[in-house]
């Protein structure tokens, strides 16, 4: 089976901050990974909110954002109340989605993973793929 190695970048353009809660512990009693997609989630949705935008509102009004894939490396354990920063950053933007990278850390820099999205633009009234609002682009391109 062929694995994708992915690679921290040198910095990150937003931080978000949270805890591994209960509710996020697998059989293995450490960070399950759908609750890991779930944090990366979050972490999206509030960058996206540092940007004036959403995932139903890339600023036009009309054009939100789909995942269309997802790839995780995962690196180490999280526990019961470990403290984690999730960093991300956009880059590789298109005229349809950008991707999106996200390095997954707790306490003392310890790397539990590190992730990368692809990010389409979707208008959810006209269900289809649309191109990225120009509004959108000139704010990250400020990033």
């Amino acid at each position: 089976m062929t694995s994708i190695k992915l690679a921290p970048l040198d910095q990150y353009q937003s931080v978000y901050e949270t805890a591994v809660e209960v509710t996020d512990l697998n059989y293995g009693n450490h960070l399950g990974n759908d609750a890991l997609v779930g944090i990366i989630h979050r972490a999206r949705v509030h960058f996206l909110d540092q940007l004036g935008a959403s995932e139903h509102n890339l600023g036009d009004g009309e054009t939100g954002i789909l995942m269309a894939d997802l790839i995780v490396n995962y690196k180490g354990e999280g526990f019961l109340f470990d403290r984690l920063s999730v960093e991300g950053s956009i880059g590789k933007v298109r005229s349809k989605g950008f991707r999106m990278f996200h390095r997954i850390t707790a306490e003392q820099g310890r790397v539990i993973a590190l992730a990368e999205t692809g990010i389409v633009a979707y208008n959810y009234q006209k269900r289809k793929v649309v191109r990225i609002p120009e509004s959108f682009v000139s704010k990250i391109s400020d990033l």
